[in-house]
């Protein structure tokens, strides 16, 4: 059976308290970046703003931001982006009342009756996921023909063989999109690539090997001296694992620096802003993410991503949002902070993907 969208229900702007509300109020940056006393912070869902008697969605939204009114649109802005003069939107309500309207329930999501008192209703090491499974297969097909995927990964993957080809599978069958992750990941893959380790273990009997703590200093080192990760895995005749298949496929992976990072490697950024930009670039356009065994990436990919996307031709579709992760406080954690449309799955991640990879028949 084909994978079918929820579809997307506008708000009815007829309604007495609608049709009735005022125009939203614009106030002018003071100076750059910064926002005029009682901005409207944006959320996760779609929020209609009425402007010149007209109801405009914010097409581009992103948590904690603000909204700017700009050439008839409604162009949602990180603080730091803010230019002094820029026309903010203001007002805390969220209703009609001053002109902005969130509208939540906007995909209809049906959650059937509920008892006050029920066992197992959250997500945790507990819980069965094989539905979760049989979802992510259906949409993961659907997303390849009609949608954007990104996954969000943390270094786990690059520690295990097969963990490493299953994600490779992937990519090579077009279910990857983009990649966003940091130095660790990238760097322990390319020295699985070169030496056959991760942090000096081996990556299929997991034992450590003689001076292995070596390898990854080694790795970085070598693509530091051919001056990219491109120019390494030509010289160097590097013939799998998941950068190597993103270079191969042409899927642009995103690598955040850290304070704790070695070397680094040379794409990554070393500025946290140019990254998040960077991160933001990719997830503007994504339809499905999936965040794997990351807490600081996952949140804050959580914190950009929000619950619609306006697709090209106007509608308004839903985005899929996934985190998994062996630790039930990370799957849980971005509710806390916001994500409330995440979806958690409690797994090891090198499990997950290759499970993922036969029940997608990938080869």
């Amino acid at each position: 059976m084909a994978f079918e969208l929820r579809k997307y229900t506008a708000p009815d702007f007829t309604q007495p308290q609608l049709a009735a509300a005022p125009d939203v109020k614009m106030t002018p940056a003071p100076c750059d970046g910064v926002a005029p006393d009682g901005f409207h912070a944006m959320s996760i869902y779609p929020e209609y703003f009425k402007v010149g008697g007209r109801w405009l969605l914010a097409e581009e939204s992103r948590m904690d931001c603000v909204a700017v009114c700009e050439g008839g649109r409604i162009i949602v802005r990180e603080f730091r982006l803010l230019k002094k003069g820029d026309l903010v939107i203001m007002g805390r309500t969220e209703k009609g009342e001053e002109g902005i309207y969130m509208h939540a329930d906007g995909f209809g999501e049906s959650h059937g009756r509920h008892d006050t008192f029920a066992f197992r209703q959250g997500r945790s090491r507990e819980t069965a996921f094989s539905r979760d499974y049989d979802e992510i297969y259906e949409l993961l097909r659907h997303e390849r023909e009609h949608g954007r995927i990104v996954w969000v990964m943390g270094p786990a993957f690059a520690f295990d063989s097969d963990a490493r080809n299953a994600f490779a599978l992937l990519i090579a069958n077009g279910y990857v999109h983009a990649v966003l992750a940091g130095n660790a990941l990238a760097t322990h893959d390319l020295e699985a690539a070169y030496l056959h380790t991760a942090l000096g273990q081996n990556i299929y009997t997991q034992k450590s090997q003689p001076n292995g703590h070596y390898n990854h200093l080694d790795t970085i080192n070598k693509v530091k001296m051919y001056g990219s990760v491109q120019k390494f895995i030509a010289e160097e005749h590097i013939d799998n694992g998941i950068i190597c298949a993103c270079e191969k496929y042409g899927v642009p992976y995103v690598l955040a620096g850290s304070i704790r990072d070695d070397g680094p490697l040379p794409p990554v950024y070393g500025n946290v802003y140019e990254a998040q930009d960077a991160m933001r670039d990719q997830i503007r356009g994504a339809t499905t993410v999936i965040c794997m065994a990351t807490m600081l990436h996952s949140i804050a990919t959580g914190n950009m991503t929000p619950s619609f996307r306006v697709m090209p031709d106007g509608t308004v579709r839903e985005v899929y949002f996934y985190c998994v992760d062996i630790s039930e406080f990370m799957v849980n954690k971005l509710s806390d902070r916001g994500s409330l449309s995440a979806r958690g799955i409690v797994t090891n991640v090198q499990d997950f993907i290759v499970n993922l990879s036969k029940g997608l028949d990938l080869q």
